[in-house]
């Protein structure tokens, strides 16, 4: 059967914006023989509806997320529990879930997964009113992640640069974590929620994470002394945060997450708002997605 892709294209998330994706993609459809269609992202507003007439008019077999991760986030939670499979252009500034899964940067090369590719079923985060492919915090990165929204330069550098000034702030909130039948009191800098490992700039915040065994990580950051703070980062990209003093991993199915103040939340690059509380469930093995035949792939279950 001839395949059918509906490429789904954030030109905005990109940095490389003289490359001629769509001259591209054409010349890739002609040599492997499917058929496409294309939908440009311009108003976020007005963006599900979009894709969802597009998708009801030309009926894909595969939808093509071309951005970053928040454009990865707004597909799947589009396509998810569909017989539709999700093939991710890494095009954004950091890539996080193309990373976890291995995917070429090069994009002839990800565009070959197409025809040459494997088919894996991964989970979803739900988290309150939203889905999360990747990962989703409250506290520092969360701030982080705010800042650089509002910064008119994208790039690891700008990350950096608001990171190291959210550092030196280091604020710390109490949360209850209410999960398993257990209630647990902590006072965190940091809370991830993720079925995904690490964020894109490469740094580990969940060792044991797997896309697809039904299970999710909360991973705590506790308050620690400034001086450890190059031992955590550290730490973080050699993938041995766990052997930190200031790092805990609670793993389940569902949580409930409170704070007496309200605090920032960010899913997947994208800043909700501040919350009070925080309802988690995992949704198991309900979006398809395209990955390479001959890579290993660490962070799935077979």
């Amino acid at each position: 059967m001839t395949e059918r892709v509906l490429f789904v294209i954030n030109h905005k998330a990109g940095k490389n914006k003289n490359l001629e994706l769509e001259i591209v993609i054409k010349k890739h459809a002609i040599n492997f023989n499917y058929e496409i269609e294309f939908y440009m992202l311009c108003d976020n507003e007005h963006a599900t509806t979009g894709i969802k007439n597009a998708i009801e008019k030309f009926k894909p077999t595969i939808i093509t997320a071309v951005g970053g991760d928040g454009t990865v986030n707004l597909v799947s939670g589009i396509i998810y529990k569909q017989n539709i499979a999700l093939l991710i252009v890494p095009y954004g500034s950091a890539n996080g879930m193309a990373k976890e899964l291995q995917i070429p940067e090069e994009l002839a090369s990800c565009l070959d997964l197409i025809a040459k590719g494997k088919i894996v079923e991964i989970d979803l985060l739900k988290i309150n009113n939203q889905l999360s492919i990747h990962l989703a915090d409250v506290g520092l990165n969360a701030r982080i992640v705010k800042r650089f929204e509002l910064d008119s330069q994208r790039g690891l550098l700008t990350y950096a640069k608001h990171l190291f000034y959210e550092l030196f702030l280091l604020r710390r909130k109490k949360f209850t974590i209410n999960y398993n039948n257990q209630i647990k009191k902590v006072n965190a800098v940091s809370i991830t929620f993720a079925t995904a490992t690490k964020y894109g700039t490469g740094a580990v915040i969940n060792p044991d994470g797997k896309l697809n065994d039904g299970l999710f990580e909360i991973c705590i950051v506790k308050p620690f002394p400034k001086y450890e703070l190059f031992k955590i980062t550290y730490q973080m990209f050699r993938n041995k945060l766990k052997t930190s003093n200031y790092f805990e991993v609670i793993q389940c199915d569902k949580a409930i997450i409170t704070c007496r103040r309200a605090t920032l939340l960010q899913v997947d690059g994208e800043i909700i708002g501040k919350v009070k509380q925080i309802n988690l469930e995992i949704l198991p093995r309900v979006l398809k997605v395209l990955i390479s035949k001959q890579l290993s792939h660490p962070t799935l279950v077979n």
